[in-house]
């Protein structure tokens, strides 16, 4: 296996694979997250462990668990933790369907998780099995996902997933079926002429019903990425 390492900051790097590698989701769904530095959050599907390596970048949570099902992803994850000087992230090889011995059940602020987009069966399927497994739901669904988060979360815990426009009513469903109500919801699209490609979802558990729309989060401008993009990818410096 080729690795290569991408910097996120003089002091972060993750270690990316054709298996387990990232895309602007990830930074998004960081971002959108509002992690918070009292937080004790999981990160379920870690891959590389992107999404817990960018909440590195400013105030991280004082601990999270970074979870995936593959040894090739969590041992990614430990090469870049090796590179980089981070503190509190805990990387596990476990199944989110079961969780592992020791889990912090009912303990954690907040949940993240970017499934698998696609059904199985549904759509292009990739020949190597990793990407299958991160493109399509054969090693666990939506609901799985909502379920472990139930598990995991203490009352008022939040779970953050992303996911493509077609399937929000099946998030939403399967929050709503493991007691998780959906809060806040925003779209992204390439740009203003442009339907949403993804959304980014909140629900906290035990929580009463009333979600929020926020404004769309557009990619590019004419000028090329906008302005908030640009804060989301940026190292984590307050911004002026």
């Amino acid at each position: 296996m080729e690795y290569k390492y991408e910097k996120l900051t003089d002091k972060i790097y993750v270690c990316a694979s054709s298996d387990h590698r990232f895309g602007t989701d990830a930074f998004l769904l960081a971002d959108f997250s509002q992690y918070r530095a009292k937080d004790k959050a999981c990160d379920l599907g870690t891959g590389c462990g992107i999404i817990p390596l960018i909440m590195q970048k400013k105030m991280p949570p004082q601990v999270t668990y970074a979870v995936d099902i593959q040894e090739g992803a969590i041992e990614q994850l430990r090469l870049g933790l090796e590179k980089s000087e981070t503190s509190g992230i805990v990387p596990i090889c476990a199944d989110l369907k079961e969780l592992w011995e020791g889990a912090p059940l009912g303990q954690l602020d907040l949940v993240t998780c970017n499934p698998p987009y696609k059904v199985n069966n549904a759509g292009f399927q990739s020949v190597i099995t990793a990407q299958k497994i991160a493109r399509h739901e054969i090693l666990c669904t939506i609901d799985d996902v909502c379920a472990a988060a139930h598990k995991l979360l203490k009352f008022g815990g939040r779970l953050c997933v992303c996911n493509r426009p077609e399937r929000l009513s099946d998030v939403i469903f399967a929050m709503k079926n493991h007691d998780i109500e959906p809060k806040r919801l925003r779209f992204v699209s390439k740009n203003a002429d442009e339907a949403p490609w993804l959304f980014l979802i909140e629900g906290k558990k035990g929580s009463k019903p009333f979600m929020k729309v926020e404004p769309q989060l557009y990619i590019r401008s004419e000028n090329g990425f906008t302005e908030e993009l640009q804060r989301i990818y940026d190292t984590g410096k307050e911004q002026p």
